[in-house]
């Protein structure tokens, strides 16, 4: 089971794996650093055209306020290829506008949280998608 962390502040990153190393959840988290790079990982293109060394991911982690690409039109690109678009998209952004909840949801994620993140509320979140117990039950963890 793979994550993928989409998020462009190192403090942010530094908290979220945190949260996941206590919970004996890190070993499946990759982090990319901003929009181009998570399309790149999750189509295989630039530096991870080669599919045999990197795993689709289970579930997108995604920060909305990124450099390069945002996150909604991340959030776009994914819902707009055969590849990705069931893939589940859970928002965790420092925003609670009304607007970005809105515009996010319109555009298919999956759930929105906003920072800083509770590990209860991402539990909650993962197991709501089917997801926590492959999480919290592989042995590879």
């Amino acid at each position: 089971m793979e994550i993928l962390l989409v998020e462009d502040n190192p403090n942010d990153v530094e908290l979220e794996l945190r949260v996941f190393k206590k919970h004996n959840m890190l070993s499946k988290v990759f982090v990319v650093k901003d929009g181009v790079e998570a399309l790149d990982y999750l189509f295989r293109t630039g530096p991870y055209g080669d599919e045999q060394n990197y795993a689709p991911p289970q579930v997108i982690l995604l920060d909305l306020k990124l450099p390069k690409i945002n996150g909604l039109e991340v959030v776009q690109r994914i819902r707009a290829d055969e590849r990705t678009k069931t893939m589940p998209v859970v928002v965790l952004s420092s925003s609670n506008k009304e607007n970005d909840i809105v515009d996010s949801y319109q555009l298919g994620v999956n759930h929105y949280i906003t920072k800083p993140i509770e590990f209860d509320e991402l539990v909650r979140v993962l197991d709501e998608l089917g997801l926590y117990g492959l999480l919290s039950n592989e042995s590879s963890l």
